[in-house]
């Protein structure tokens, strides 16, 4: 069975190449364009893995992330940032947030896939869908 990922991301450009790229390495995406969608396919699917921009409107990335880790049908799916705020801290606000994972921008298409394998190897029994 194909992992599941959702995709929480406000720029088309940037949506477009990760779904392109995990696509082609046989990942099925599921993408949303703001927090409340984000927050709304949440909570109706069951994903492997939720990739989430920290800079989103309406909601941002890390109220997302606190909101994500009390849904119980979420516990133990891995969470990771994927953002362009590189400046110093970020990474360990993102971690303190609850992220379990930080993929900086502009993302590496070689590197990528290999780290999201490796999220998903690390995470918890699977979720019935």
């Amino acid at each position: 069975m194909r992992a599941l990922i959702l995709y929480i991301e406000d720029n088309f450009e940037n949506r477009l190449l990760v779904r392109r790229i995990l696509e082609a390495e046989g990942y099925q995406v599921v993408e949303a364009e703001d927090g409340p969608k984000g927050l709304e396919l949440a909570r109706s699917m069951h994903p492997d893995l939720i990739l989430v921009d920290l800079h989103l409107p309406d909601i941002d990335g890390y109220e997302l992330v606190r909101r994500f880790k009390q849904m119980p049908h979420l516990q133990g799916i891995p969470i990771v940032a994927l953002t362009a705020d590189v400046i110093r801290g970020t990474r360990e606000r993102a971690l303190a947030t609850g992220c379990d994972g930080y993929i900086p921008k502009p993302i590496d298409v070689d590197a990528l896939p290999e780290q999201i394998a490796a999220f998903l190897k690390n995470r918890e029994a699977p979720h019935g869908r």
